[in-house]
């Protein structure tokens, strides 16, 4: 044991370091940050960090239709497979939540702010009982700003953690790369401590970003003048 909290162990670290021929060195299996267990994409179920609200949302892969931050369980999903460390992103199953090591170094349940409706029905009995009425179903929110509301009006714990009322909006930003992509109005398009993003051959990373746009352009560069400007 190198770290009960985080779930850290030193023959788990040698085991990844040597299948994964040193891609990963370190793995810690009670949190999402810093060195989250890695997954191949078959995981039935995901937690994701919210930095507007400083909690987590759950989701199952049955789940139809956005989470509330806007975002569907494929996208999600996508975020943490193929054997990568995605800090705010966790495979994770439904009996996991049942485990009272369930997200153990972020909080646990008194962190979890938003999961699907059928899956808190599931689990509700291994939810603490004063906070099972707090943490918000798509019944109850599905979109940041009414989240917000929710955890406010309800009293959830994540709330005495604020310090400044967490930001929704923000200015529209424009971003020039490679492909066409465009956002939803007020969506946020990132907003986690590490995104890579691969397309058309780049690797894009961000780092401790969060980023809003109400439309982003993503185009070729074709080239520049002097002065900097586009031709």
């Amino acid at each position: 044991m190198v770290d009960t909290e985080k779930g850290e162990f030193s023959g788990v670290n040698d085991t990844v370091k040597q299948k994964s021929l040193g891609e990963v060195t370190k793995v810690c299996l009670y949190t999402t940050f810093g060195y989250p267990h890695t997954s191949c994409g078959c995981f039935e179920g995901a937690a994701f960090y919210i930095p507007e609200v400083d909690g987590f949302g759950l989701v199952h892969r049955g789940f139809q239709g956005e989470t509330v931050n806007g975002l569907p369980f494929s996208t999600i999903a996508d975020s943490t497979a193929g054997g990568r460390q995605v800090d705010g992103f966790h495979g994770i199953s439904i009996e996991y939540m049942r485990s009272p090591k369930f997200l153990k170094a972020d909080g646990g349940w008194n962190r979890v702010v938003w999961l699907p409706g059928a899956v808190k029905e599931r689990v509700k009995d291994f939810i603490p009982k004063e906070i099972v009425d707090k943490v918000a179903t798509e019944n109850d929110a599905k979109t940041i700003g009414e989240l917000k509301t929710f955890l406010e009006e309800r009293g959830h714990p994540i709330v005495a953690t604020w310090k400044k009322p967490p930001t929704i909006e923000a200015p529209p930003t424009t971003v020039e790369a490679e492909a066409p992509l465009q956002a939803p109005a007020g969506m946020p398009v990132a907003a986690i401590p590490t995104l890579p993003i691969t397309s058309g051959g780049y690797k894009i990373i961000f780092k401790n970003a969060k980023i809003y746009a109400n439309k982003v352009i993503i185009r070729p560069i074709k080239g520049e003048k002097a002065g900097g400007r586009e031709e």
